[in-house]
């Protein structure tokens, strides 16, 4: 397996643990990340808002990139799956549209054809990789840990973009988490937005929504929350104290990348997987996982 690694923006700098989770757990599943230093930004949220033109030659672009390797593109944030992955079905619905973008990459020395398909690192383990075949993988089963999903919204909607499963009742993260031998929490939440998008306009609104979900996954007996998104890891993690000041209420969730899930699993070290970098100690996890070391 092999594929072309897109870490987006934030797993290289204030969440480079996902981007070291993600490399070592490669690593262990025999899965090749072919690093492109040339790799620009999605741009979500910032160019996708001012230009949607530029944002999406910005993302043809990366994609013709992973093209001229013939291999189809690994994510390990939601929102960049997003960006790719429209920049893919605009490009193939409106011809128009897409003329102008290559016009615009023609100057740039790279040629679109639309072959790269975008796949988040869930959906690599859930169908290329399989759930069988990670079980076999595991040294380290995650017994009695209770784990809540948190999807993050680029990786669901809009449906008829993304199309990997159903928006409202996905199945991919749950069954990934019971493979690692964890048991998967069902919460109102974990389907809906973190509030990223929001949170550096109206801080409180976002830290009532994300604390609300960390609440709820609480209250269902949650050990942990793990995330596909570096940004929604930031609003769970980062900004949990503000959480707490929001609602009024202490949460202590820790909140955890996919890949790092994954990598416990595995057999990895919690230090070499970043988890020392969380503003909220997964301490309490570990310790249970500890206990359980003896059955393992």
């Amino acid at each position: 397996m092999r594929y072309a690694y897109y870490p987006g923006c934030v797993a290289q700098a204030s969440g480079r643990e996902l981007d070291t989770a993600t490399r070592l757990v490669a690593d262990k599943l025999g899965i090749e990340l072919v690093d492109f230093p040339n790799f620009s930004c999605c741009g979500a949220g910032v160019v996708d808002e001012a230009d949607f033109e530029v944002n999406l030659a910005l993302n043809a672009r990366n994609l013709a990139l992973a093209e001229e390797k013939g291999i189809d593109m690994l994510t390990v944030c939601s929102t960049c799956t997003g960006m790719l992955t429209r920049a893919n079905k605009t490009m193939e619905k409106d011809k128009a549209l897409s003329m102008k973008v290559q016009n615009v990459l023609s100057h740039t020395g790279v040629e679109y054809n639309g072959t790269t398909k975008v796949k988040h690192l869930l959906w690599i383990l859930a169908t290329d990789y399989g759930y069988d075949k990670l079980r076999e993988k595991v040294v380290f089963p995650l017994n009695g840990l209770k784990v809540a999903s948190f999807y993050g919204c680029h990786i669901l909607r809009p449906s008829d973009i993304l199309g990997f499963e159903n928006p409202e009742n996905p199945q991919s993260f749950e069954q990934l988490i019971t493979a690692l031998g964890a048991e998967p929490i069902i919460y109102d939440g974990r389907v809906k937005c973190c509030g990223f998008p929001i949170l550096f306009v109206k801080e409180e609104a976002a830290a009532k929504m994300s604390g609300n979900y960390l609440k709820d996954a609480k209250a269902h007996g949650a050990d942990s929350m793990v995330t596909t998104c570096p940004l929604c890891h930031i609003s769970l993690d980062t900004f949990q104290p503000k959480a707490e000041a929001a609602i009024g209420e202490s949460l202590e969730l820790p909140t955890l990348h996919l890949a790092q899930l994954v990598g416990l699993a595995l057999g990895l070290e919690p230090k070499e997987l970043g988890l020392s970098r969380h503003i909220v100690s997964p301490q309490k996890v570990l310790e249970k996982l500890s206990s359980l070391a003896v059955s393992v």
